[in-house]
């Protein structure tokens, strides 16, 4: 592969992005963030993308394309984005080595930032 990535997708996530973009007018991809809330302090956001913003982090994986928000980028870096299927749930799940807490539900999550220098070095690497 040899690009930097601050996340990666799972053939599952690529699937549903894919059929995400097929079905929706517009659609370019979906836009990854995280945001305050629920009990343990932050959650994910997935948000539709018609118009790329150049500041974020582009992944593209079997014809899927996910952005992700700079501000986020160093609460995601490393995290593995899945599409989950199951009695209880449906829907994008972060495998993420930033984690430290969830909430029981598993709606809210606790995220320290990864280092900043190692985001810095991962984007020089995937540059060269």
């Amino acid at each position: 592969m040899g690009r930097f990535q601050v996340i990666t997708l799972t053939d599952a996530a690529a699937a549903r992005v894919r059929e995400i973009m097929d079905t929706r007018e517009g659609a370019r991809g979906v836009r990854v963030g995280i945001k305050k809330g629920g009990c343990a302090g932050m959650e994910y956001s997935v948000n539709l993308v018609t118009k790329p913003d150049p500041k974020d982090d582009h992944i593209e994986h079997n014809g899927a394309h996910v952005y992700v928000a700079p501000e986020a980028a160093l609460f995601l870096l490393g995290t593995e984005m899945d599409f989950e299927v199951s009695r209880l749930r449906t829907g994008f799940v972060f495998n993420n080595p930033n984690q430290s807490s969830a909430c029981g539900c598993g709606e809210s999550v606790e995220l320290k930032p990864a280092d900043l220098k190692a985001l810095a070095e991962a984007r020089a690497q995937g540059a060269a």
